[in-house]
């Protein structure tokens, strides 16, 4: 929730400002490139205008991504019965979330759990399940169902349907029902499922990987 540091009245346009100046810097200059000083200076607002909103740049980004990319209508759940049901619903979510921002903020959202995995955690805490990550109780569910084994693990999920759906967007192509029901099918459900009891290392979305080292 934004932090509020006393009773002054809310400026609703004055914060959906802000929030675009935030979404621009992002596309512009990544996370990184955001700051405090330069949303503000954008915006035409006073710093003390953001930190009255917002303790850290962090919380501002995270409500810059609910308010644009990341902003969905519906419940935040996913459970339809299935798993086949469940990852075709999180496919969808992340290509509409991935087809709702440009393209660098799109990425951004794809490699926050590489740069900064805490902030890959906020952004799911704050907007629900995005589909970039495999939710626990998704595979404890399709464990429940016989339709996982015990000890399936995230790793082929969180490492390819993002991957995916950002190239096939990039390159101009469809990801349609057709293609997320074969990416389902054929790719997703046996790499899960041959996930079990395997030593995986982390994945992007999934852990802290470890970078190379050059």
């Amino acid at each position: 929730m934004p932090y509020r540091n006393g009773g002054r009245p809310r400026d609703e346009q004055l914060e959906q400002r802000i929030l675009a100046a935030t979404g621009e810097v992002l596309a512009e200059s990544g996370y990184d490139g955001v700051s405090f000083e330069e949303v503000a200076r954008r915006c035409g607002a006073s710093k003390a205008s953001l930190y009255r909103r917002w303790r850290t740049k962090r919380e501002m980004v995270v409500a810059a991504l609910r308010a644009g990319p990341a902003r969905r209508s519906g419940a935040d759940g996913i459970d339809t019965g299935s798993l086949h049901g469940d990852l075709l619903a999180l496919c969808r979510r992340l290509d509409t979330t991935m087809r709702s921002a440009d393209s660098r903020t799109a990425m951004l959202l794809l490699q926050a759990g590489l740069e900064d995995p805490d902030l890959c955690d906020a952004i799911e805490t704050a907007t629900g399940p995005t589909g970039a990550r495999l939710p626990r109780t998704v595979i404890d569910a399709a464990v429940a169902r016989g339709e996982l084994p015990a000890g399936t693990d995230p790793f082929p999920y969180e490492e390819v349907v993002g991957s995916a759906l950002l190239l096939r967007r990039l390159n101009g192509l469809q990801a349609d029902d057709r293609y997320l029901e074969a990416l389902v099918d054929a790719v997703l459900v046996p790499a899960l499922r041959a996930s079990a009891g395997r030593a995986l290392p982390a994945g992007i979305f999934s852990g802290h990987p470890q970078k190379e080292i050059s």
